[in-house]
């Protein structure tokens, strides 16, 4: 059996209730990409991925769905086939859609157990927060990846214990703006490492995928009551 392993480690109970549990992830770039990936290798069987994107040649460097074969492709549907192949009784809802406030309504958030905001527009991210706390929706938001060299400096807290992360500091004065507290997020220590300014963000696979998983690993444990 595919999740025999699993089983091993964390027991039955714990194993169903993963199994049975719903989870959206908004971003399948180098962070959100991740987050789908190891929900499904774990047994996930409900995933609703969000994403607008096209997979691009300069995602070959730190996105799991990004190859040469399929550049050009969207990100959601790429996804869908590689869970659909990991398991092939997962349920995968895939949305080719940008998730800002004018077009929000198309997925409902309230049938999930958990929500990942691994997006990149403070806009979406914002209004996704909101959507998810009027809903009483678990959720985390990733924060910024970019320009980072060391995995070991990764955190999950509450926003407001942020620090370094330029992005975690626009979202804190965009939340402060709106009244908006209690927002669990994963971030790094790390201070950017300066680039050349050429205006386009530097990255590597280990940082945003470390990120991914260790929000993965976060909700894992979440849902499956461990």
């Amino acid at each position: 059996m595919r999740f025999d392993r699993s089983l091993n480690l964390i027991g039955e109970e714990a194993f169903a209730r993963l199994r049975k549990s719903s989870v959206a992830v908004f971003g399948i770039g180098g962070v959100g990409g991740f987050v789908a990936e190891a929900l499904a290798r774990s047994g996930v069987e409900h995933l609703a991925i969000v994403d607008k994107d096209l997979i691009d040649e300069s995602n070959i460097n730190r996105q799991i769905i990004a190859l040469d074969s399929t550049i050009g492709h969207q990100k959601v549907q790429v996804m869908q086939n590689r869970i659909r192949d990991i398991n092939p009784y997962a349920r995968v809802d895939a949305y080719c859609e940008f998730y800002l406030p004018d077009n929000a309504d198309f997925i409902d958030l309230s049938i999930f157990d958990y929500v990942v905001d691994a997006m990149d527009n403070v806009t979406a991210k914002i209004e996704l927060i909101k959507r998810c706390k009027s809903s009483g929706v678990p959720f985390i938001s990733a924060m910024g990846a970019a320009n980072k060299l060391d995995p070991s400096r990764l955190k999950i807290a509450d926003i407001s214990q942020t620090e370094v992360c330029p992005l975690a500091r626009i979202m804190r004065r965009e939340l402060k703006k709106q009244g908006i507290k209690g927002v669990e997020v994963a971030f790094s220590t790390e201070t950017p490492v300066q680039t050349d300014g050429r205006g386009v963000s530097a990255s590597m696979m280990p940082v945003p995928a470390s990120m991914g998983l260790f929000i993965a690993a976060h909700i894992i444990k979440k849902l499956a009551g461990l």
